[in-house]
């Protein structure tokens, strides 16, 4: 049996739902792989930091940011910042779920770094990290002696990642198709049963699938950092969303909608990524689809992701309707393999 300190950097929705997750399997985590574990460290964004090498009550944790109250008085002491967080908490497994930075992953990638030079495990949902400094991250964790995991960073908890890593070994992957953000596909879907497309975009936020600025998810950016994410671990070439030709939703409108229904095709938001030689390249942009296509029946927030490969012909993945519990489980799947 062996016991794990924790420490959650972001307590939002997926850090809470987390949290909360392995409260349900903390049994589970015990019987079936000798692992126990305790929080000695939880920071947010707006309602304080705590730590306690001796152990948090995560419960009253929850229920004092559930009531849009402080956890500072938690603390065993006061903590200055997100690194003093990490250094103060003794984690031996840091979970990273600050907001995403599209255009450079920071801070994510300095707590991160940070985390494995103290011989911490990290493990995230923020694709920042993946797409700004897989290489460093990699080398560095391998070099302490610790695992870097990022399950949670497309399609939740949808095991894609550790598929190639661990099930499917030796299969190069010559593209990538798929429907990767679910703001935009629930979007669409509204706007074809009639929704104007600020209606839309109140709806996905109503739901919390979208942002107070839902530009992230409606100009493309969410959908090109994670193809860029897939192409990057999964194809070997680095990618960044700004080599990601990149076009958002804005531009469908109900003449749009109207024009794809007299055709029988919907309208999605489609990621590819392509090899062509030595490179990669990938785009996201509308695209118009038949009933021949698999991702036609791919509704609300579901998404689907191809991977056309040298072995296996074309593998589909499709998660339905997922949410914070879902990339709770990603993250707690990559705790799982990182220890053991």
């Amino acid at each position: 049996m062996t016991k794990y300190n924790l420490s959650l950097l972001g307590f939002g929705n997926v850090g809470r739902a987390l949290a909360r997750l392995l409260l349900r399997k903390r049994e589970t985590l015990q019987a079936e792989y000798g692992i126990t574990f305790s929080f000695t460290g939880i920071a947010t964004g707006s309602k304080g930091r705590a730590v306690d090498p001796g152990g948090l009550d995560v419960e009253k944790a929850l229920a004092l940011v559930d009531a849009g109250e402080s956890i500072a008085g938690l603390s065993r002491s006061p903590v200055a910042d997100n690194f003093d967080f990490i250094a103060r908490s003794e984690a031996n497994v840091l979970f990273e779920n600050t907001p995403v930075n599209y255009a450079s992953g920071q801070p994510a990638v300095d707590h991160i770094r940070a985390a494995l030079r103290m011989g911490m495990h990290a493990v995230t949902a923020n694709k920042g990290p993946v797409v700004h400094a897989l290489d460093e991250l990699t080398d560095l964790a391998a070099a302490s002696g610790v695992r870097f995991f990022y399950e949670g960073t497309v399609m939740d908890g949808a095991p894609i990642f550790s598929l190639f890593r661990g099930a499917l070994p030796a299969v190069e992957v010559r593209a990538i198709k798929g429907v990767l953000n679910s703001t935009t596909n629930l979007m669409l879907d509204r706007m074809e049963a009639g929704d104007s497309f600020d209606r839309a975009v109140a709806a996905a936020q109503a739901i919390g699938v979208a942002e107070t600025d839902p530009s992230g998810d409606v100009d493309g950016w969410d959908a090109a950092i994670k193809i860029a994410a897939l192409a990057s671990v999964l194809m070997g070439v680095r990618l960044k969303p700004v080599d990601v030709d990149r076009v958002g939703i804005r531009g469908i409108g109900p003449d749009e909608i109207a024009g794809a229904k007299v055709e029988g095709k919907r309208w999605k938001l489609v990621c590819t990524a392509e090899r062509e030689g030595a490179t990669v390249r990938a785009r996201v942009a509308p695209e118009l689809v038949g009933v021949e296509s698999p991702m036609y029946g791919v509704a609300g927030t579901t998404s689907i992701v191809q991977f056309e490969t040298d072995v296996l012909g074309r593998l589909s993945i499709v998660e339905e309707d997922p949410g914070k519990e879902t990339t709770a489980y990603g993250l707690l799947a990559d705790f799982i393999h990182a220890v053991k």
